[in-house]
């Protein structure tokens, strides 16, 4: 260790508490959900407090050396990848959730507070915070914050941008700030508040959030619809929104998806031959009445389509079954194989071309494909599969692939990432979706505030 490192480590065991840095056995720390990427930290810190994160970060800007702002480690882009090697700063310490104000319908936190955790906290209060990615039972709220999470339900209720009133962080000054207001309008100034929800721990490390919260739905209708083809399945999502019916969610499956993830939950499927893909369709609302004349409603749109039997979950069990197959897919495809997960977002009812492009380019390219996702608001996660292909088609031939889907993507008028942030593993293919004009002005922004650097380096954009 050279001198400049141990004045780093004596400062920061000073300021933390040695318990609270560490120094050896650090290779979990280096690792996210992202492949199979490996970038160890030289060392990885855990404050407790919002002051103790700004401490932090005054003492690396001074020595200016990188810090890697990490939650739980579920990222799916590299984002929290310490790819310079430096700190890691982890908010697992920070789990608090310190007040949930049942009158104005607002709750805040801090960000190593488990998703799930804080879902059934305000649950408890007959309220309702909707974001719900599939690692919601080990993701961070922070991490969330990071990447602007979504989850099944965004069709209807919106991602985590969408519940953030305001939000403290730590600037790597050392200076503690609050970016918005606890109300529902502000027009005061720019909105900082939104400009840090998704820029991946770039600009700032969030120290605590407040969120909007709704009335807890009380009631869902929850279906799975079996198709006869990929096309149908995909071109039925436009069709049940043109006719006035808003899911709370509309889940795509091709079938290797939930066959797989069947197999991996262990769970019974008897899966006939003619279905090659399926949609998980939820209704929600206060009165069972109304939902049971919408699913009606929703039976005539899907009676133009080729579809099989329809399964309607009459159990919690049954509905939660259905939910743990969907939820356990990436799972499930990681348990298969190494792959990439593409995150690709486009206008739902040009569904049926991109899936039917990345079917293409899969051939073209000789790689095996399973495709699942938020098919209501046009988010397609595509899992490449590298089984048994070459590390060169790996590492070359498979980019060129990315680089047509995504160039597809972005003649349909959509992007490269819907909800799991550029970071890393996206970077190369931004050049796609956005001009010089574009980079120039986020450098600028990255400059203002972090301008030596510091904060998470190598993620979204060159700097």
């Amino acid at each position: 260790m050279n001198a400049l490192a141990a004045e780093l480590l004596t400062a920061l065991r000073q300021l933390l508490g040695e318990a609270y840095v560490l120094t050896h056995d650090l290779e979990a720390f280096g690792r996210d959900e992202t492949e199979d990427l490996l970038y160890l930290p030289q060392l990885v810190v855990q404050p407790g407090t919002a002051e103790e994160v700004a401490a932090v970060l005054a003492i690396c800007n001074q020595f200016e050396v990188p810090v890697t702002t990490r939650g739980a480690g579920t990222g799916l882009s590299g984002g929290a990848l310490p790819v310079q090697g430096g700190v890691v700063l982890t908010t697992a310490r920070l789990n608090r959730i310190l007040d949930i104000d049942t009158q104005n319908l607002q709750a805040t936190l801090e960000p190593g507070v488990v998703t799930q955790v804080f879902q059934e906290a305000v649950q408890a209060h007959g309220l309702f915070y909707p974001p719900d990615p599939s690692s919601r039972g080990s993701c961070f709220i922070g991490g969330n914050l990071a990447e602007s999470a979504g989850g099944p339900r965004a069709v209807k209720y919106g991602t985590t941008k969408d519940y953030v009133l305001n939000l403290q962080i730590a600037l790597p000054s050392g200076e503690l700030l609050w970016t918005g207001a606890n109300v529902l309008k502000n027009a005061t100034g720019y909105n900082l508040t939104q400009l840090l929800v998704g820029s991946e721990g770039t600009l700032g490390v969030i120290t605590k959030v407040v969120f909007r919260l709704l009335p807890y739905p009380q009631q869902n209708v929850l279906m799975l619809v079996p198709f006869h083809s990929l096309e149908g399945a995909c071109a039925a999502v436009s069709a049940v929104f043109r006719a006035g019916i808003t899911p709370s969610a509309m889940e795509f499956m091709e079938r290797e998806a939930i066959v797989w993830a069947a197999e991996y939950l262990k769970i019974p499927l008897d899966l006939p031959a003619e279905v090659q893909a399926h949609l998980l369709i939820e209704l929600d609302g206060q009165q069972l009445e109304p939902l049971y004349a919408e699913a009606e409603k929703l039976y005539e749109v899907l009676s133009t389509f080729d579809f099989g039997e329809i399964l309607l979950a009459d159990t919690t069990e049954q509905k939660e079954q259905l939910w743990k197959l969907r939820r356990n897919v990436a799972y499930a495809v990681k348990a298969n194989s190494v792959y990439k997960e593409e995150d690709t977002v486009v206008p739902r009812a040009y569904l049926p071309q991109i899936i039917g492009k990345v079917k293409e380019v899969g051939v073209k390219y000789g790689f095996q494909s399973v495709c699942y996702g938020h098919a209501g608001d046009g988010n397609v996660h595509v899992n490449i599969i590298r089984g048994e292909l070459s590390l060169e088609a790996w590492e070359q031939t498979v980019q060129l692939g990315i680089r047509e889907i995504f160039e597809e993507v972005q003649r349909l008028g959509g992007t490269i990432s819907g909800e799991h942030g550029i970071g890393l593993v996206q970077q190369p293919y931004m050049d796609i979706v956005m001009q010089p004009v574009h980079f120039e002005l986020m450098r600028g922004i990255k400059r203002v505030f972090d301008p030596k650097g510091i904060l998470n380096p190598g993620k979204i954009i060159d700097f």
